[in-house]
């Protein structure tokens, strides 16, 4: 039976993360980064593909799991007819080294654990040759190509390559199962010190989450997507992924399965955003010198998405996995890497100018940088594009788009009339001008009053939501009111929001999709700023169930059967779920 994705859960030392399900399996780890190849891909097949499980030997259940405190330490308790235990699984925050830890720990009684260790390599091609060694301290070799990892703590015996043990603890006790991961060609890497790096650890992530700054009823939420959002964001490179998984589906049987364990410009910058409205504003900084490394050189050639290091070469092929609840083909790369999407840049810019006002300095690059930018985006003025949902279908002149190339160079004026920098002012105040022209001719309804998804057409789209997050209007401009009437009545079904009318086909791709959660939050947003206070505390419960009981929101939701559906955890999620508590802060019914 498919484990849903809610039943997964998250362990991440920031530059990859294993999805463990309830059940105590590992089936989704990437190594050493989020995009590299797995070693476990059950989640998108069996457990033939890859896993390690650890649970009570025998019929039980977990009584219960969570992380502890604000922090990626995952603890989960089984209780059993022999006693209580519990596993407290964490990757350490260690750049030299990629760890799993699974320590069982006895509460009450004994407890007999079982585990099943299944390596499969490079998304399930390749069997490992594997060399079990030592006896009062057992340690397994796995080698294929470039990785090789060590299990260390539990004499492993081999069964057609499945790997298995049992192990027991009484009350008090602790037994700690570490895999480990490292480059084949390289030295076996030294045992871990568990205490030392739990401690370490749990040091890390509360002193991180201690920065948080918000006040409201979604505090502990907030917490947690903002530590979920860190969990995505690379401490060594500044790249930001979009999710930590490929090809879980949109529409479970269909074929609208991504890869987004890439860094979306346009994602990582309104992650960006986020995290400096909340105190840290350090990490503008460093995502300011990942973006000039990834778009170095001709400014022509900027793409939306890169690898976690800056990487271009993303190409996008098909793995001969079975696929999440046979959902088909599992993709890696994503062929969006050669998409125009006009707006990404519009994105980049409103998140540098947040920068700025929040009180990042200008360095010897940063404006040069983005000078270049706005003048890409002036050179493509005249082409349509793919927009904001990477359509597959006739490129066209989105409406979101063209705000997001309006934001651009109102973002250029505001740098040179608000922090004296240097730049063709009268140029830019005409670009910014013409658009607007455009867009409040082209683009709003004649008869309804509401904009448009594109020009030529009477269709909305969800996305039209940020035009007042970027201060192209007000909230509770008349053309944003009527643009949130329509789309409560043309793409709010089950009380959540689609991203636009997938059956028009203006996406290209067949099939549908399940309401949008991102989308779903900013209509939260929308509401709270406009004065609709109760409904948006309304709309914010219902879009808060959807997440997991950890806390973790996927892409999109089925409302009908109650489960996540997309990719997880989704940054982009997790940031207007942020937006959405606070623009809910000391509202009150109107």
């Amino acid at each position: 039976m498919t484990t849903h994705i809610e039943d997964y859960a998250l362990i991440s030392n920031c530059r990859t993360g294993a999805l463990i399900s309830r059940s105590g399996s590992v089936d989704w780890l990437c190594v050493p980064r989020f995009d590299s190849s797995s070693i476990f891909a059950a989640l998108l097949g069996s457990h033939h593909h890859g896993n390690w499980a650890l649970r009570p030997t025998g019929e039980s259940t977990p009584a219960g799991r969570r992380y502890d405190g604000d922090t990626m330490i995952l603890v989960t308790r089984w209780e059993t007819e022999t006693g209580i235990a519990e596993v407290h699984e964490f990757m350490p925050i260690d750049g030299a080294r990629v760890d799993v830890v699974r320590r069982i720990v006895g509460i009450s009684g004994t407890v007999e654990f079982t585990t099943e260790l299944r390596m499969r390599f490079d998304y399930a091609r390749s069997v490992p040759w594997v060399q079990q060694t030592g006896d009062e301290q057992p340690e397994l070799l796995a080698i294929a190509g470039p990785d090789a990892v060590l299990v260390r703590g539990v004499a492993l015996h081999a069964e057609d390559h499945v790997h298995h043990a049992t192990v027991s603890v009484g009350a008090g006790d602790h037994h700690d199962l570490v895999l480990t991961w490292f480059h084949s060609y390289r030295p076996h890497p030294e045992p871990l010190d568990v205490d030392a790096a739990l401690a370490a650890t749990r040091d890390w992530w509360i002193e991180w989450s201690g920065h948080i700054e918000h006040e409201g009823p979604y505090r502990d939420q907030v917490v947690r997507s903002l530590v979920t959002l860190r969990a995505l964001s690379n401490p060594d490179t500044g790249g930001i992924v979009a999710a930590a998984t490929t090809s879980l589906p949109e529409m479970p049987g269909g074929e609208r399965n991504w890869d987004y364990r890439y860094v979306w410009l346009r994602d990582a910058a309104l992650t960006l955003i986020v995290l400096i409205s909340h105190g840290f504003l350090h990490v503008a900084d460093f995502w300011r010198i990942w973006l000039m490394r990834a778009i170095a050189g001709d400014p022509k050639q900027v793409q939306i998405l890169y690898g976690v290091a800056g990487e271009r070469d993303l190409p996008e092929r098909e793995l001969p996995l079975p696929g999440y609840d046979d959902s088909t083909p599992v993709r890696v790369g994503n062929a969006a890497v050669g998409q125009f999407q006009a707006d990404t840049l519009g994105e980049v810019l409103v998140a540098l100018h947040v920068a700025r006002t929040a009180g990042l300095a200008e360095t010897d690059f940063s404006w040069p940088l983005q000078r270049h930018l706005i003048k890409r985006v002036e050179a493509y003025l005249d082409r349509p594009d793919q927009g904001i949902w990477e359509m597959r279908g006739e490129p066209k002149f989105f409406t979101h788009s063209r705000v997001m190339e309006w934001a651009a160079f109102d973002r250029g004026v505001r740098a040179i009339e608000d922090f004296d920098l240097t730049g063709p002012l009268e140029k830019w105040k005409q670009l910014r001008d013409k658009l607007r022209t455009e867009i409040e001719s082209q683009m709003v309804d004649p008869d309804d009053g509401n904009f448009v998804q594109y020009s030529g057409t009477r269709e909305v789209d969800a996305a039209l939501l940020q035009l007042p997050q970027v201060e192209f209007c007000d909230p509770d401009d008349p053309r944003m009111l009527a643009t949130v009437d329509k789309i409560e009545r043309t793409l709010m079904r089950n009380g959540l929001v689609h991203r636009y009318r997938s059956e028009t086909g203006v996406d290209g791709v067949s099939g549908t999709e399940y309401p949008f959660l991102a989308c779903t939050f900013w209509l939260v947003e929308q509401y709270a700023r406009s004065g609709r206070h109760h409904d948006a505390r309304k709309l914010m419960r219902r879009a808060t169930a959807t997440a997991s009981d950890l806390g973790q929101f996927s892409e999109e939701y089925d409302p009908v059967h109650q489960r996540q559906v997309g990719n997880v955890p989704q940054a982009l999620s997790h940031l207007a779920f942020v937006r959405a508590a606070d623009a809910l802060v000391g509202t009150v019914d109107g």
